[in-house]
């Protein structure tokens, strides 16, 4: 629930309640994911979202090994984020690249 709740508020900070694509993705992609996780089990259930440290996990049972991004790429994303919105920054942690409110 930590995902969605990130992505409302997100949205929240984005765009108006009223907003029509706001309504628009809330309803026809949140909406459905979060009654799937709440509401859904067995073959029903598809949302099955997993902790960063299982996929470092699998990745690392798979033979990746992590690698830093480049100055360059978190430059590039820090730059398309401040032109879609100034209300978001970007933190590298732990070898994992967050995108925070605030």
């Amino acid at each position: 629930m930590d995902y969605y709740d990130a992505m409302f508020e997100s949205i929240d900070v984005t765009l108006p309640r009223n907003h029509k694509q706001r309504i628009n993705v809330e309803q026809h992609c949140l909406a459905r994911d979060v009654v799937n996780i709440i509401a859904c089990e067995g073959a029903d259930r598809v949302e099955r979202h997993e902790l960063l440290g299982k996929w470092r996990s699998r990745f690392g049972i798979a033979g990746f090994t992590p690698y830093p991004l480049s100055p360059l790429v978190n430059s590039t994303i820090k730059t398309l984020l401040r032109n879609y919105s100034d209300k978001y920054r970007l933190e590298e942690r732990d070898g994992a690249l967050y995108i925070l409110v605030g």
